[in-house]
């Protein structure tokens, strides 16, 4: 009898421990990545690296001042054409404006004269040469003559240097040229306005925006953090999904008296001429704290019951859900203060696809 009944005893435990074996075998087979989902998710490895902070700033943009020229008018009159608007791109030379100046008459009279001067002069020289060749007159009159012919021509440089300067023609008009290629960034001239001569206001601004600065202000609690050569992204309200990279380039070392904020510049690339200048922008600015952790991409976190986890990979068999300590998120990067060691790999696409598979 107790033969018979260790025999069913054994059996029985027999069958548990093959019922046990198919159970971890199936559930094995459920937890194994296929082949579909292997090509869906994506391993990044966990790296030690300086952990950094962020300053956000308010500023911006302006165009680059050294690619920027006022165009004031050298003569007073009439502006009896304008040519360009406001926000046009131009070319150096091209014609903006164009202003009838009695100034440009009273120029095209003293060119006149002083080439009617010239010609006299130079026709009295050869009279004296020719008088004194036949000692009709003295040598003093002959230098003289020179003298006056020297004069003459010097008048006529003047006038001509003027006429090259203003860049006059044969007309009694002034055109207003663009001196580089840009963007009119400023306009303040319109047809049949009058120019005085002592006029002190610019027509117009032309500005070249392939760079651009943006100015923003930092204010007193945060300047021991600025640093020149600062890596600096920006966004602006017209283009929230974009991202400008530049470099503090300027730390302009005086406190405004009214805010109490210290300007920085920021040097951009505009290549594609999205950022225009008095744009509103957000500039922000990454800093070391000193010390290193571990970070994965912060698509790799899965928040879950108020807490943290993350799919640390190690074969498609062998898939951990981790609970992490998450110190901070900082853009696209999370810095993790425990639960994960330099060179693991976690899961940080279509994670939720496994932790959701492996915990429900």
């Amino acid at each position: 009898m107790k033969k018979l009944v260790s025999g069913l005893l054994l059996g029985m435990l027999g069958l548990a421990t093959a019922c046990h074996q198919k159970l971890d075998e199936s559930e094995a087979k459920a937890f194994m990545m296929s082949d579909t989902m292997m090509n869906r998710i994506h391993l990044d490895t966990v790296l030690n690296q300086p952990v950094r902070s962020e300053l956000t700033l308010v500023g911006k943009v302006a165009a680059d001042e050294n690619k920027v020229i006022k165009v004031f008018p050298l003569v007073g009159g009439v502006v009896e054409e304008v040519d360009v608007e406001l926000g046009d791109f131009v070319k150096k030379g091209q014609q903006l404006a164009v202003i009838r100046s009695g100034e440009v008459a009273d120029f095209e009279r003293q060119m006149i004269q002083a080439q009617s001067d010239l010609l006299l002069a130079q026709k009295n020289l050869s009279v004296a040469e020719d008088l004194f060749e036949s000692k009709l007159n003295s040598q003093r009159e002959v230098v003289s003559a020179k003298k006056d012919v020297e004069t003459a021509q010097a008048e006529l440089s003047r006038v001509k240097e003027i006429f090259r300067i203003y860049g006059l023609g044969k007309t009694p008009t002034y055109v207003v040229r663009a001196p580089i290629d840009g963007f009119v960034i400023e306009k303040n001239v319109n047809r049949d306005m009058q120019l005085r001569s002592d006029n002190a206001d610019n027509l117009f601004t032309v500005g070249q925006i392939s760079d651009v600065w943006v100015l923003a202000n930092v204010n007193e609690s945060d300047i021991g953090r600025v640093k020149a050569g600062m890596s600096a992204n920006v966004q602006t309200l017209s283009y929230p999904d974009l991202q400008f990279h530049g470099k503090v380039d300027k730390i302009f070392s005086v406190l405004d008296p009214g805010t109490k904020a210290m300007t920085i510049r920021i040097r951009l690339k505009n290549g594609n001429m999205k950022l225009k200048p008095e744009m509103h922008a957000t500039v922000a600015l990454r800093f070391d704290d000193g010390v290193n952790m571990a970070t994965v991409p912060s698509t790799a976190v899965i928040f879950d019951n108020s807490k943290y986890y993350v799919m640390v990979f190690r074969s498609r068999s062998d898939i951990e859900t981790r609970e992490v300590h998450v110190h901070k998120f900082l853009g696209d990067i999370a810095y993790i203060s425990s639960g994960l060691k330099t060179g693991e790999k976690v899961i940080s696409k279509n994670q939720l696809l496994v932790y959701d598979a492996l915990n429900d």
